[in-house]
């Protein structure tokens, strides 16, 4: 990765932004597939970063003043706009914005694109602004700014609670804090990876009642039809995906929050069946996200994080590209 610090021109103050001084940034497995062209072409240079979390240090005429005092810790996750005109706006799915800018490589009207989080400052219109409780740390709030939300807003959406049996692929950024939403959330949990390495980890530490190893075939047919609600954060490059919505129960759902680069290929009678609903679920609105942080300080959920000084990004993204991290890493100023 060609990745070295560089300057460029901050987008045009408006009246309904929120100027951050940067303190914290996660960094994201969206990163590297944005920066390596993996989900597309895009513009060089680009600035990543979309679980910003730092302090207010100037406001527009049209922000709340005392929502947004100058000083205020808040972070802000992948989205930096949306309408707020449409009916997925108006009904609290700004996050399914048709006219949404993303934090980094988005395109205001002007033509300009959005620089994200691996930078001194960043500003954004107050509605995807978010006031970071204090029981939280920075480090353990910036992931969830990404990786939080994502895993969520869909257990919420899917009613995850007392009686649910919920299962999620893969233990890693993403796959951890799913585990802990669920487990906190009241349901029976299973998670699931290709070894047996992670199981310690995945019950000890996350608090899974139940671990799958897909690679042993005779736990898997046992685990035939046995979830509720299938959260796969995770893939490989030959995953069979067959074989995980065998696991979902009748009129149950398999929920794709890990984005594979290239198409998935299913079997139609891996659907029709059981019933089977195949879902995606794309970050969450700002209500949620800040519904989100007030649950982490009730249920005491912690993202577990390295923490790295913002002047090695570069190391840091090589790291997550090459090596993985235990769970998430955040560069702090």
């Amino acid at each position: 990765l060609n990745v070295r610090p560089h300057t460029y021109k901050a987008k045009k103050f408006e009246d309904y932004d929120v100027e951050i001084k940067i303190t914290h940034c996660g960094v994201c497995g969206s990163d590297i597939h944005t920066l390596t062209g993996g989900w597309g072409p895009i513009q060089y240079p680009q600035v990543v970063g979309h679980e910003i979390v730092g302090h207010v240090v100037r406001i527009g005429s049209a922000v709340d003043p005392k929502r947004y005092a100058i000083g205020t810790r808040v972070g802000v996750g992948a989205q930096c706009r949306t309408c707020l005109k449409c009916d997925d706006c108006k009904n609290h799915k700004e996050h399914c914005c048709r006219g949404g800018i993303d934090t980094y490589t988005g395109e205001y009207e002007d033509g300009y694109i959005s620089q994200g989080g691996y930078a001194d400052y960043f500003r954004c219109h107050y509605n995807w602004v978010i006031p970071i409780p204090d029981g939280l740390s920075s480090e353990v709030a910036a992931p969830m700014l990404c990786a939080g939300i994502t895993t969520y807003q869909p257990l919420r959406k899917y009613g995850v609670g007392p009686g649910k049996r919920v299962g999620v692929i893969g233990i890693g950024g993403l796959g951890h804090l799913g585990i802990m939403w669920a487990v906190k959330m009241g349901a029976e949990v299973t998670a699931i990876s290709s070894s047996p390495r992670k199981f310690h980890d995945a019950t000890e530490v996350l608090g899974a009642q139940h671990y799958l190893n897909t690679s042993d075939g005779k736990a898997v047919a046992a685990a035939y039809r046995s979830f509720d609600v299938l959260l796969c954060t995770a893939f490989g490059a030959d995953t069979d995906w067959d074989k995980l919505l065998r696991l979902v129960d009748s009129d149950g759902v398999f929920v794709l929050v890990g984005l594979p680069e290239k198409p998935l290929s299913i079997a139609p009678f891996s659907l029709v069946g059981a019933q089977v609903a195949v879902a995606g679920s794309h970050i969450g609105p700002p209500k949620m996200i800040e519904e989100m942080f007030h649950f982490a300080v009730e249920k005491g959920v912690n993202t577990i994080v390295e923490v790295v000084p913002m002047e090695k990004a570069a190391e840091a993204l090589d790291q997550l590209h090459n090596k993985g991290a235990r769970y998430r890493l955040v560069l702090k100023r």
